[in-house]
């Protein structure tokens, strides 16, 4: 997947008038991708920064049918979630994982609470269920979370969901996308919607950032799939036009493993927020969140505010033996839900339901709104199912979901190599055929120069940030370290695409700024 062979598509199909084009590179815009793809469409993806630079790489890494949602009486989205979950762990076994949970019980009340509402969640994921939900002593509980808190523990609940790495999920989808003949292209700015005579949306305007052209192009249908900045297209396609998005902030902490233990998640089902608190041991950190904060301004990189790390810790602290302090933690991220607005404007954002809506203006622009990273698919299915209605013409049937994932591989190799999937054997010889290439990026890490070699090759990274954020994921597992590896980063780019150091020096101060955020002061 180069960028290079997308721009030069789409010059050398100036003419071409695309069935679907696609505004936005995160979760749900490769979700509306992928399903038209299935369906035989021509595809147009464009994402103005880099995929997953939003809200989807800022998950809490899982995939679930939300066991919070089936407390709010929620079973619809459940249902759906739950098959989306065992589809995605079939699609894409080299990103996806079977993750034990533990709730750990202080009263007989939580038992009877919480063993009986997982077995209905049991239930509810029939075939597609990961493994049952069953009571544990007191000793085993403190034997598989060993920093527990032990005072007044009486055993634990243990049930079963998905994780995943969300971001390189993105990437295998665009790669996906890429191979099934689709145009995908990060750093490409939407700037305008065109329409005909009739007033009915025929295309679109956008920069290409890295080179600062202009393109226009023609579509069939236009989505828009930008999650939290779903207004500012709607604004394009009818100034003045009400919000629909109300953006919710969820940050998260990223500690060492050994603050939890073992290899298990911890699920605290009531904080005193009122919602659900995770500490989910991911790519051998523990990640630990999360929050929900009403925000007013949209921000591609939004920052944590002091309260929500003061609520995580605290909240952590209580429940953990080894308690986490502020100097502990490596590294904090902050994502934005794109809630739908509710119409009552007194509702919690806990309490908006996290379904999807498909909207169709006037003018034909489709807007996915709401909705949550496992639902992703479905998302896009529902999306697609649109395109008669918009263009009039007939479609086929979705087939996204049975399709395997790029990586795609029965047996996954094992180690830090295991989210590249098949690709993994491929980086391995690279490795045997030069030594030097073999090297560490950082002693800390296992991470060799041939990964950024490979990434830099076949995932379409435009920035240094694009490698150490979304593709090897290490700002978000330890934010100083990203910082060093930085420089050998910047070399390897500017030796592959032959930039020159004033470009190294601008790549690494820029992404200095950015890691800083990352960072807690």
């Amino acid at each position: 997947m180069k960028r290079s062979v997308s721009v030069e598509k789409l010059k050398n199909g100036k003419d071409k008038v695309w069935d679907v084009a696609v505004i936005g590179g995160g979760a749900s815009g490769f979700g509306v991708a992928i399903d038209a793809l299935s369906r035989g469409l021509s595809v147009l993806l464009l994402e103005k920064s880099d995929f997953a630079k939003g809200t989807s790489s800022r998950s809490t890494k899982l995939l679930h049918g939300g066991v919070r949602y089936l407390a709010q009486g929620d079973v619809a989205l459940v249902f759906e979630a739950l098959k989306e979950r065992g589809r995605l762990i079939s699609n894409a076994p080299h990103l996806t994982f079977n993750q034990p949970f533990i709730i750990p019980i202080y009263t007989w009340f939580d038992r009877v609470q919480y063993s009986a509402g997982l077995k209905i969640y049991d239930w509810m994921a029939g075939k597609l269920r990961l493994g049952k939900s069953r009571f544990i002593s007191k000793s085993e509980t403190i034997k598989r979370l060993p920093q527990i808190k032990q005072e007044g523990l009486k055993g634990g609940v243990v049930y079963h969901d998905g994780q995943f790495d969300d971001a390189r999920m993105i990437v295998s989808l665009a790669q996906t996308c890429d191979e099934q003949g689709a145009c995908v292209l990060n750093y490409a700015k939407v700037t305008s919607l065109t329409k005909s005579e009739s007033g009915k949306i025929d295309g679109l305007k956008f920069k290409d950032e890295v080179s600062d052209k202009k393109y226009t192009i023609k579509a069939k249908m236009v989505v828009n799939a930008t999650g939290v900045f779903a207004d500012k297209i709607l604004q394009m396609d009818k100034p003045g036009a009400p919000k629909s998005i109300r953006p919710s902030q969820g940050i998260h902490l990223v500690f060492d493993q050994s603050f939890l233990g073992g290899k298990d998640a911890l699920m605290i089902p009531k904080t005193s927020d009122g919602r659900v608190l995770f500490a989910v041991p991911w790519l051998g950190k523990l990640v630990v969140g999360t929050t929900d904060t009403l925000r007013d301004k949209v921000k591609l990189e939004p920052e944590a505010l002091q309260k929500e790390i003061d609520f995580v810790l605290e909240t952590a602290q209580a429940y953990l033996a080894k308690k986490p302090q502020r100097e502990d933690v490596l590294s904090v991220f902050a994502g934005l839900r794109p809630l739908a607005a509710p119409k009552e404007g007194g509702a919690k954002t806990k309490e908006i339901s996290r379904s999807h809506k498909v909207i169709v203006s006037e003018s034909g622009l489709v807007s996915i709104t709401g909705g949550k990273w496992t639902t992703f698919r479905k998302m896009g299915e529902d999306t697609v199912e649109r395109f008669t209605e918009v263009t009039g013409e007939a479609i086929k049937e979705s087939s996204s979901a049975t399709l395997k994932l790029h990586g795609y591989t029965e047996k996954v190799p094992e180690g830090h190599l295991s989210g590249f999937g098949a690709d993994a054997v491929l980086i391995e010889q690279m490795m045997e055929k030069d030594k030097d290439i073999a090297v560490r990026l950082h002693p800390k890490y296992p991470f060799t120069l041939a990964e950024v070699k490979w990434i830099v090759g076949q995932e379409m990274p435009a920035k240094v940030e694009d490698v150490l954020a979304r593709r090897l994921r290490v700002l978000f597992l330890d934010a100083k370290v990203a910082i060093e590896m930085a420089p050998k980063v910047a070399e390897i780019m500017a030796e592959a695409n032959g930039f020159d150091q004033d470009w190294v020096k601008a790549e690494i101060k820029d992404f200095e700024k950015t890691a800083n955020k990352y960072i807690l002061k």
